[in-house]
Order: C-alpha cells, then structure tokens, then sequence
C-alpha cells in the first residue's frame, strides 16, 4: 500500500537556489533508495493564521518562505529502510552539506494513503 512522507519547513527566501539544489541531492537519493515519487513546493499563498497556520507551525521569522514537500513509496517498510539508509549516508550526516533552513523547525511525518482519486 502506497505511503507517503512530508515534510514543511521556513527556508530564507534568499536561499531558495540552494535549497533548489540541496533538495535534488537528497531527492535523487530518495529516488534510488525506492521512493516512486518526490515533490517539492515552494508556497505562493500560504497566509498567517489566527489559531494556526503552516507559517505558525514552523514559527517562520520574517523573510523565511514555507516549502512543503513529500515523497510517495511502495510502503512503510521501504520508507523505513530508505530513512535508515539515509542515517547512515556522509552526506547527509553532521559533517555533510548543511540543510539551508533550521532544521529545528521542521515539521515531517509519514501517512498511509486511504484515499485516491
């Protein structure tokens, strides 16, 4: 059964590039580690909330822009294995590319799909 994994952050408007790049890194690993699918959006209409909202999640600060990504698997199990693959990459380690946001407020979770249309 498909699965999928998100993921929102606030990156810094003027890191948008490097976030570009930095996700085709990661995303292309993602790939060969089995994901079927990766997308990822840079928001254009994601307004402030008055109880809660994506920028409130995330304590996005002035000048920082949400991006919402996920990434479609065959199952839980092949997201699981890929993760801890990933764990164990150089790369993406604490001495690899630094992320090009705070990580710290980052929101991810993974979900089992139960509907399709």
């Amino acid at each position: 059964m498909t699965y999928v994994t998100g993921m929102v952050a606030a990156v810094p408007a003027a890191n948008k590039q490097k976030y570009i790049e930095a996700s085709k890194t990661f995303d292309t690993v993602l790939k060969d580690r089995g994901a079927t699918r990766v997308v990822e959006c840079w928001g254009r209409d994601v307004p402030d909330g008055k109880l809660t909202s994506f920028p409130m999640a995330v304590k996005a600060e002035p000048g920082e822009e949400i991006v919402f990504s996920w990434v479609e698997w065959p199952s839980k199990e092949v997201a699981d294995a890929a993760m801890a693959a990933m764990r164990e990459e150089p790369a993406f380690g604490p001495d690899g590319d630094p992320m090009p946001f705070d990580g710290k407020r980052l929101i991810y979770g993974g979900f089992e799909v139960i509907l399709e249309l």
